[in-house]
C-alpha cells in the first residue's frame, strides 16, 4: 500500500469481520495464570535493584579508604535516597524535554482527542473519575508508525502519547482500547515502577564505567578492589536488565487485562495489536531510516516494533482470522520461542492475543482470532520434536564453545605431561570441530528445497533459529534489510503473503558485503525475484540467502555455508599443523 491513508478505505474489503464486545464495560475478567502477579513482580524488582545499587554505592565509598566506614555507610545511603528520590520526581521532565527536541511531541487537550476518537474521550473521562485522578497530559507524535506510551511518576502527573499513526491505521473502538491499555499503567502504578527501576539499572551500569576507570589508577590494593566492584556491577546490570524485561512483560499483561475490563472488547484490543504490528511493517517498507521514535520509546511502548514482522505480515494477506492464528502457535508452543521471549521488553503477540481471547469467551463473546482453536492444533504437536529438538539445538547452538572448551582441558591435560604447542592446538581443533558441526546442521542440503510463500512458512511451528528449512520464494524485492544503513547488504523480499529478511553473505567476507551493500544491492530493489535459502526463526523470520535470480537475468550468490566451512577448516588444520611442529 502506497499510502497509509488508503488503508482505512481498504479495510472494508477485509475478510476480517469483527466478532463484536461486551454489552457492558466494567465486568470483572479472571486473569487466571496469565501474566503472574504484577505486585510481586513489582515489588520484587525494586527491592533487588534497590538493593544491588545500594551495595556498589557502599562500596565505591570504601573504595576511596574512607577514615570512618559508618560515616561512609551513611554517605552511601544518603546519596543512593537522594539520587532515587529526586529521579523519581525529575525525570518525567527530563523526558518530556528529550521528546519535545527527538520526536516534536505536540500537547491536546480532551477536546481535540475527542474529534479524532469520540470513545477514547470517553473511556478516560469514565477511568479517570473512577480511580479519582487527573486526566494525563496527552501528547501526539507525527510519526505514521502507530504507537502509545505512558510515563510519569504520580497518576496526577501522568503523561499519555500517541503516534499519529494509531489514527491511521486502528478504528475507533480499537484506539479507545489502546488508550484504555495505557491508563492501565497509570492505575497500576507500573509506570511510576518502570521509570525507577530503569534509572536503577543504569546506575548500576554508571558503577561498573566509574569502577572499572578507577581500577586504572590508583594503589595496587584500591586498583583490584576496584576491578572487583567492576566485575559485580557488570553482572548486577545485566541480573538488573532482565529483572526489568520480566517486570515490562508482566506490566504488559495486567494492561491488557484493565483495557478488556474497562470497554469490554477485549476483540478489538486483539485486533489493535495485529494492526499495529502491521502498520510497523507498512512503514518500514516506506522509510528509508528507521524510526528513532521506536527505538527510543521501544521498553515503553505497548509494542515491541522489532517482533512486528511476523504477526503484521500475515495481517490482511490470510484468507481468514484462523490463519493468523496458525502464525500464533509458534510463540504458543515453540520452546525457542520462550528462551527468545527473555530478551524483550513484551510477551510475544500469540501469548496476548491467547489471554485476550480467554477474556472475549468470559465476557460472552464470539472470538475473532480463533486461539482456542490455535490451541487445540498446538496440543496436537509433536512434544517430543518440539522439546528434544530444542535440547539438542541448544547444545548445537554452543557447539563451538563446548570443542573449545573441551580443547582446553586437553590442551591442560597435556601440557602438564610435556607437550606445550597441545595449550594452543587442541582448543582450536575443538572450536573447528564444533562450528563444522554447527553448520552442518545449520546449513543442510538445499537440493530439493521446495517452492513455498511466506506466510505458511511462518506458520511451520518447528520452525528454529538454528536449523535453517531450505525453501524457495518468489516475490519483490522492496529495499535494505535495515533501513537506515546506506551500505546495508541485506534485504527484504515481499510475496503475495507477507516480508521475509534475506541475509547476504559474500564470498569475500564483511568486505564483500559492504561492496555489496554499496554497489549492487540499490540496483536490485524493485526488481522481481526468485530465491533459494535456509529460512529461520526467531522473534522475526529470516531467511539466510543462497541464491538470488531477478526475471531479468540478474544472478546474487550468497556464501553462508561456504565461510562457515573455511573457518571450521581452517581452525582445524592450524590446530593439526601446531601439534605437529
Amino acid at each position: 500500500m502506497s499510502d497509509p491513508s488508503e488503508f482505512k478505505k481498504t479495510q472494508e474489503s477485509s475478510p476480517f469481520g469483527k466478532a463484536g464486545r461486551g454489552a457492558m464495560a466494567g465486568v470483572k475478567l479472571a486473569m487466571a495464570a496469565v501474566g503472574g502477579n504484577l505486585a510481586v513482580a513489582s515489588g520484587v524488582t525494586m527491592t533487588l535493584i534497590f538493593g544491588m545499587v545500594l551495595v556498589l554505592c557502599l562500596a565505591v565509598t570504601l573504595i576511596i579508604d574512607s577514615a570512618n566506614p559508618a560515616q561512609g555507610l551513611a554517605i552511601a545511603l544518603g546519596v543512593t535516597l537522594l539520587f532515587n528520590t529526586a529521579a523519581f520526581f525529575i525525570s518525567p521532565w527530563i523526558m518530556d524535554l528529550t521528546q519535545q527536541w527527538l520526536y516534536h511531541t505536540r500537547w491536546v487537550d480532551m477536546t481535540e482527542l475527542e474529534s479524532r476518537s469520540p470513545e477514547t474521550a470517553a473511556v478516560i473521562a469514565r477511568v479517570c473519575s473512577e480511580k479519582q485522578f487527573q486526566p494525563p497530559r496527552l501528547g501526539i507524535i507525527d510519526d505514521q508508525n502507530p504507537t502509545a506510551f505512558t510515563y510519569g511518576s504520580l497518576p496526577n502527573t501522568a503523561r499519555l502519547v500517541v503516534s499519529e499513526g494509531l489514527f491511521t491505521y486502528l478504528d475507533d473502538d480499537e484506539i479507545a482500547t489502546v488508550y484504555a491499555h495505557e491508563l492501565g499503567h497509570i492505575v497500576h502504578w507500573d509506570f511510576a515502577v518502570m521509570t525507577v527501576a530503569s534509572t536503577l539499572v543504569q546506575i548500576t551500569y554508571l558503577i561498573y564505567t566509574f569502577a572499572r576507570r578507577l581500577g586504572r589508577s590508583g594503589g595496587e590494593k584500591a586498583k583490584d578492589a576496584a576491578q572487583t566492584i567492576a566485575l559485580v556491577a557488570y553482572i548486577f546490570y545485566i541480573i538488573g536488565t532482565y529483572m526489568l524485561l520480566y517486570l515490562s512483560r508482566t506490566r504488559e499483561y495486567f494492561a491488557d487485562h484493565f483495557a478488556a475490563e474497562t470497554t469490554g472488547n477485549p476483540n478489538a484490543l486483539s485486533r489493535a495489536l495485529v494492526k499495529i504490528a502491521y502498520g510497523l511493517v507498512e512503514e518500514g517498507k516506506r522509510s528509508k531510516e528507521p524510526s528513532v521514535m521506536m527505538e527510543g520509546t521501544r521498553a515503553l511502548g505497548i509494542y515491541d516494533h522489532k517482533a512486528a514482522t511476523s504477526t503484521g505480515t500475515a495481517y490482511r494477506i490470510a484468507a481468514a482470522p484462523e490463519q493468523i492464528g496458525r502464525v500464533f502457535s509458534w510463540d504458543l508452543f515453540n520452546p525457542w520461542a520462550w528462551w527468545m521471549e527473555l530478551n524483550s521488553t513484551h510477551p510475544l503477540t500469540g501469548k496476548r492475543v491467547r489471554a485476550l481471547s480467554t477474556y472475549a469467551e468470559q465476557l460472552g463473546l464470539d472470538v475473532e482470532f480463533d486461539m482456542a482453536r490455535t490451541v487445540r492444533e498446538g496440543n496436537q504437536l509433536n512434544k517430543g520434536k518440539l522439546y528434544g529438538n530444542f535440547i539438542l539445538d541448544l547444545g548445537l547452538y554452543s557447539a563451538p564453545s563446548i570443542g573449545f572448551f573441551a580443547g582446553l582441558v586437553m590442551g591442560v591435560f597435556l601440557s602438564a605431561a610435556g607437550s606445550s604447542l597441545g595449550f594452543i592446538a587442541f582448543p582450536l581443533i575443538g572450536l573447528g570441530i564444533g562450528i563444522l558441526i554447527k553448520t552442518l546442521v545449520s546449513y543442510p542440503n538445499y537440493g530439493n528445497a521446495p517452492a513455498t510463500d511466506v506466510l505458511t512458512l511462518m506458520s511451520d511451528p518447528y520452525a528454529s533459529p538454528l536449523r535453517g528449512k531450505p525453501a524457495q520464494l518468489q516475490g519483490d524485492l522492496i529495499g535494505r534489510g535495515d533501513a537506515g544503513y546506506a551500505f546495508g547488504s541485506d534485504l527484504q523480499m515481499q510475496d503475495r503473503t507477507g516480508l521475509m529478511f534475506l541475509h547476504y553473505c559474500s564470498r569475500f567476507g564483511p568486505i564483500g558485503n559492504f561492496l555489496f551493500g554499496m554497489k549492487k544491492a540499490k540496483s536490485l530493489i524493485g526488481m522481481q525475484v526468485h530465491t533459494v535459502g535456509w529460512f529461520r526463526r526467531g522473534i522475526a523470520p529470516w531467511m539466510d540467502l543462497i541464491e538470488l535470480r531477478s526475471d531479468s537475468g540478474t544472478v546474487v550468490n550468497s556464501y553462508h555455508r561456504f565461510w562457515s566451512f573455511l573457518v571450521a577448516g581452517g581452525l582445524t588444520l592450524l590446530g593439526v599443523v601446531l601439534l605437529f611442529v
